[in-house]
């Protein structure tokens, strides 16, 4: 775990208090938990938070280089950061991270789900191992950090919403448009979907349990730069998701009281397109 930046100057100070009237005009500052935030849409969501007023917990599994670059990255943006190891397979390491948060900023108020184990397999070779090891960090480790942060909320948030809580579990827009590729991380995925209503009902009202589900937005190991623009662009409006997209709805469900135990789709209608497989092995 490294050390949380520093805040200091007026600078500082002003950055502060415009991102608080960004958030909805509180002042108290509110610290999220990202997990995979040290690279790609994790990072993002990381920026976005801060930039947004929130101290963030920057998750990260082997990753250490590139988190602590954006611990720093978040402390030039006036906020508190900290960078946090773990392996989401292992449940005794995912059980020190909400503590480990709270140690650091005095409290919690949002996880972001984001991490995944995103492996290729099908129904002609997938595997026990392939198969557990996406349950634990697509689906343990989500459940596991919703309850660590259901017990670290105070009891008076039952009646006083301002001090409620919000897990977000980062999900897939092919929850919604079925293909047999990736099918370890499909089910899992499923699975996650299924616990985000469930954990909705047995976490209120103190917790609010929401789902966001992007499209595909950043290229992949194996994808051509010209096969992505290619399958980016099969949408109905003609682009899949994007970073800042998901930047914004995460944000937005952080912030909207009144959301609890649905998904939002973020994939420019990625999902109102059917396809037979997967779209990077079809551009």
């Amino acid at each position: 775990m490294t050390v949380p930046s520093d805040i200091s100057g007026n600078s500082a100070a002003n950055r502060t208090a415009a991102a608080a009237e960004r958030s909805g005009g509180r002042g108290a500052a509110r610290a999220v938990l990202i997990t995979g935030a040290a690279r790609r849409i994790g990072r993002a969501l990381a920026l976005g938070f801060a930039a947004r007023g929130w101290d963030v917990a920057v998750h990260f599994s082997t990753s250490r280089e590139e988190a602590e670059g954006l611990v720093a990255e978040i402390g030039a943006l006036g906020r508190r950061a900290v960078a946090l190891q773990a392996d989401l397979a292992v449940e005794a390491e995912v059980a020190r991270l909400v503590p480990a948060c709270v140690a650091a900023f005095g409290g919690l108020s949002c996880v972001v789900n984001n991490a995944s184990r995103f492996a290729e397999d099908t129904a002609q070779d997938v595997g026990y191992d392939n198969l557990l090891k996406s349950m634990a960090i697509n689906v343990g480790a989500p459940l596991a950090l919703a309850r660590a942060l259901y017990d670290a909320t105070p009891a008076s948030a039952a009646a006083d919403e301002s001090r409620r809580a919000v897990v977000i579990n980062v999900l897939d827009q092919k929850l919604y448009n079925l293909n047999p590729d990736y099918l370890s991380y499909t089910l899992s995925k499923a699975a996650l979907h299924t616990a985000t209503v469930t954990l909705a009902q047995a976490l209120a009202p103190k917790v609010r349990v929401v789902g966001l589900a992007p499209g595909l937005t950043l290229q992949s190991a194996g994808q051509t730069p010209e096969g992505f623009a290619a399958a980016h662009r099969v949408t109905p409006l003609g682009r899949a998701s994007r970073p800042e997209d998901l930047v914004a709805a995460a944000c937005y469900l952080a912030d909207a009281p009144g959301v609890t135990g649905t998904t939002l789709v973020v994939d420019g209608g990625q999902h109102l397109v059917p396809l037979p497989r997967d779209v990077m092995f079809l551009t």
